[in-house]
């Protein structure tokens, strides 16, 4: 069974802006787009300091947002534990994804009381809106702290 999340989209982002604003530096970053039972949507607003040579977005930004997506996930599920830490981040870089935006579609496999596992499928967005082929996959495990 889903249990609803803890935390509001509006929750999470403020949570984030307190206790991350390095998210903001030089312009907003990420942004979370949804919460829902053990998932969350989030964007990357790609520029220029997220592109590698040849113009597409570099995987150093595409794994920031997929550990960032599922500390969001397991954050709005469990409410605001700033100390849950990812101990395991594996990635699958698919396909190029163009100069563009990138959309996370998170969703949390398994939420015990002292881990957590996730996955971030990341879309790319192309001239005609965000393509149906994934640009990366990643599973991450996450340590949540004794209350």
């Amino acid at each position: 069974m889903r249990a609803d999340p803890k935390m509001s989209l509006a929750e999470v982002e403020a949570f984030l802006e307190a206790e991350f604003p390095q998210l903001r530096h030089g312009g907003r970053m990420v942004s979370v787009e949804s919460v829902g039972p053990m998932s969350a949507r989030l964007r990357l607003h790609s520029d220029e300091r997220h592109l590698r040579p040849g113009g597409t977005v570099s995987g150093p930004a595409m794994f920031m947002l997929a550990d960032v997506g599922i500390y969001v996930a397991i954050l709005a599920q469990i409410g605001p534990v700033a100390l849950a830490v990812t101990t395991n981040l594996n990635i699958n870089f698919l396909r190029k994804p163009p100069h563009g935006d990138v959309l996370a579609e998170i969703s949390l496999l398994k939420l015990g009381k002292r881990l957590a596992v996730g996955e971030a499928t990341l879309f790319a967005q192309g001239p005609d809106g965000f393509d149906d082929e994934p640009v990366a996959h990643a599973v991450g495990t996450y340590s949540i702290p004794p209350r």
